[in-house]
């Protein structure tokens, strides 16, 4: 398990449209995902259509592929969590794996946060191509992480965890960058 210094995040500045999320349990999840639906019914959110997430309660499937789901939710109850995947998709074949260590996250929202988030992804961020619930695997400043727009103005950024001081610091720079910001949310 990771030491607690080692899953410190980094600190936006003051008034900053970015902010690290807290630890929170990840499973990776390969299933086909029409039995997966079918088995588990409401027990588990399943993302079914491609490129959107699915949320149930505190969980969220983020869909990464024809058969491949990333399902996020609160730390305490991962464990207890996992085993009603396990339950839920009994007689399924599957593959749940814990990948909460691995990464950590990234909350941008307000105003800017499209073009914050513009700054280093080459993703068309209009609401007409990536609308809320969209979420993709693809890059940022040269990362790999997966983007979920949860609302107009709300991004949620998967990083790897040796990546977060580096994003954290290009995310500080853009945002010196923007118009009549500074840095900051004042007018």
């Amino acid at each position: 398990m990771a030491e607690i210094a080692l899953r410190r995040p980094p600190s936006p500045g003051a008034g900053s449209y970015w902010r690290p999320l807290p630890p929170c349990a990840r499973y990776a999840l390969r299933v086909n995902l029409v039995d997966a639906a079918a088995a588990a019914g409401s027990a588990l959110p399943v993302a079914t259509a491609a490129c959107r997430a699915s949320v149930q309660g505190d969980w969220a499937a983020l869909w990464l592929g024809p058969d491949e789901q990333l399902l996020i939710g609160p730390e305490p109850a991962g464990a207890a969590f996992a085993d009603a995947v396990a339950s839920a998709l009994q007689g399924v074949s599957h593959s749940v794996v814990d990948v909460s260590h691995r990464q950590g996250a990234i909350e941008i929202t307000g105003p800017h946060a499209a073009a914050l988030v513009n700054a280093g992804c080459p993703l068309d961020l209009d609401l007409a191509a990536t609308p809320a619930g969209f979420c993709s695997r693809t890059v940022f400043a040269k990362a790999e992480i997966v983007l979920w727009r949860r609302g107009n103005e709300h991004f949620h950024l998967e990083i790897w965890r040796s990546f977060m001081p580096y994003l954290a610091a290009f995310l500080s720079e853009v945002e010196r960058e923007l118009p009549g910001q500074g840095g900051s949310r004042g007018a």
